[in-house]
């Protein structure tokens, strides 16, 4: 029996460091990752993709503001904004991965689903929210929006100016998780839980509507990994393992670690803050949940005996 993988690509897996973005390095960029992703594929796993959409969701909010200034278009919110990016990356991967699926003859179908992710309205994340989006704004120019609108904005640690934040509530569901888990192991290969999902909740009883915020992608994957009930799940990110004093004269790679010791090394400050330490935390949230393990690491070491660095109970 195939086992089912939960697979949550990292932000260099569709734009590198240093790329402007253009749909001709993404499209190389995810069939590099695609082509990966086929050693586990062809070693008897169904796979679950997920994927961030960070700077493919600022883009469209300039789209949809320079729409707004030169054309006066109405602007959309920021799940209409997500639900955009989750339809354009979901098809640049089924069109890769189906690439990569034709050259080594192998018959699977890709599909994409569109995905919704409940949260609770009353999470504190609302009260203060501090994920950062869209552009960078002088102080004048982010006054005079606030002023026009609901829109909160925090000046950038790096002097870079001042950037419209946004809530990162806890997912509490995933929608259509039966569906996506159904198809997944009927052997079908299923993008879904793009940018952590569109976050949804109930204004009132049978009535949902997106709501302004980000999730969190590693988190609601891994949360959608454990209802799934997916034997492994795993984190790509940019460097091969997980290591502690990193970038130190003594940095140490890590290969196996227990909830207990990441939650260590957490409390110690080990992982860098919007870096490592979101991925650590969603590798331990499946852990507990599932009893089964977190594998991170990056694309081109999947299928490799002892790659990345393993999460266990």
């Amino acid at each position: 029996m195939n086992k089912l993988a939960v697979i949550a690509l990292g932000g260099n897996s569709l734009i590198k460091d240093k790329q402007v973005g253009t749909i001709d390095e993404q499209e190389a960029n995810v069939l590099e990752t695609c082509e990966n992703l086929f050693q586990l594929i062809s070693n008897n796993y169904n796979v679950v993709i997920t994927h961030g959409n960070g700077p493919q969701v600022g883009n469209i909010l300039l789209q949809n503001q320079a729409g707004a200034k030169m054309f006066d278009m109405p602007e959309m919110p920021l799940d209409i904004c997500g639900a955009y990016s989750q339809g354009f990356i979901g098809y640049m991967i089924e069109q890769q991965l189906r690439n990569v699926l034709e050259k080594n003859k192998f018959d699977r179908d890709v599909i994409t689903i569109v995905t919704q992710v409940l949260v609770d309205k009353k999470d504190p994340a609302f009260s203060s929210p501090t994920k950062p989006i869209g552009p960078y704004y002088t102080k004048d120019e982010a006054d005079k929006i606030s002023e026009t609108s609901n829109a909160v904005f925090a000046e950038d640690p790096k002097g870079r100016g001042w950037r419209k934040v946004v809530a990162s509530p806890q997912p509490k569901n995933i929608f259509n998780q039966n569906t996506i888990e159904k198809i997944a192991k009927d052997g079908q290969i299923v993008v879904a839980v793009g940018g952590g999902g569109i976050p949804a909740f109930y204004v009132e009883p049978n009535k949902l509507q997106g709501i302004d915020a980000v999730i969190d992608k590693d988190l609601a994957s891994s949360l959608l990994a454990a209802n799934i009930k997916a034997d492994e799940f795993f984190i790509l990110t940019d460097v091969d393992k997980v290591y502690i004093n990193f970038r130190k004269e003594n940095e140490q790679a890590i290969d196996e670690m227990t909830v207990a010791e990441a939650k260590r090394y957490l409390a110690e400050g080990q992982f860098a803050k919007g870096s490592m330490e979101p991925k650590v935390s969603a590798a331990i949230n499946f852990v507990e949940r599932s009893g089964k393990c977190t594998i991170i690491t990056k694309a081109s070491e999947l299928g490799k005996s002892g790659a990345g660095t393993r999460i266990i109970a």
